[in-house]
């Protein structure tokens, strides 16, 4: 049986922008861009989670909405089941401490980068999401 692995991403949003990360050239799936997260530790919340891994990863600190959607991915190394969430920054300034990089997209600009797998099905409905939002503002 393939390993499974139940992850979650954070998509952070400011000024209409969304926070994108791009994977280290050492790690699985190297240089490829993602939402900022991680995997869901035993006993911890999908939440709880997310707040856990920015502050360790992006030295921040979010608060954490409504899901966006759940995806299941196969990779040659295992199944990858990413729920994304809506977030946003409370405090700090993300600064990568594990990823190469970091960017602030907007929807428009999501095809500059080439996106992890799992990542890709959240694009179209935060694109969505974040237009309706400018409409409305």
């Amino acid at each position: 049986m393939r390993k499974h692995i139940n992850v979650v991403g954070a998509v952070i949003v400011d000024g209409g922008k969304v926070l994108a990360a791009q994977r280290s050239s050492s790690s699985s799936l190297p240089n490829l861009w993602e939402f900022p997260g991680g995997k869901i530790e035993a006993d911890e919340t999908p939440q709880a989670a997310l707040v856990r891994e920015i502050a360790e990863e992006l030295d921040c600190e979010i608060s954490v909405h409504d899901a966006i959607t759940t995806t299941v991915h196969e990779y040659e190394f295992a199944q990858v089941t990413l729920t994304t969430y809506w977030c946003r920054l409370i405090s700090g300034v993300p600064t990568p401490s594990e990823h190469a990089a970091l960017a602030w997209l907007a929807p428009s600009e999501f095809e500059r980068v080439e996106w992890a797998p799992a990542d890709v099905p959240a694009l179209a409905l935060i694109e969505a999401e974040l237009r309706s939002r400018a409409s409305t503002s």
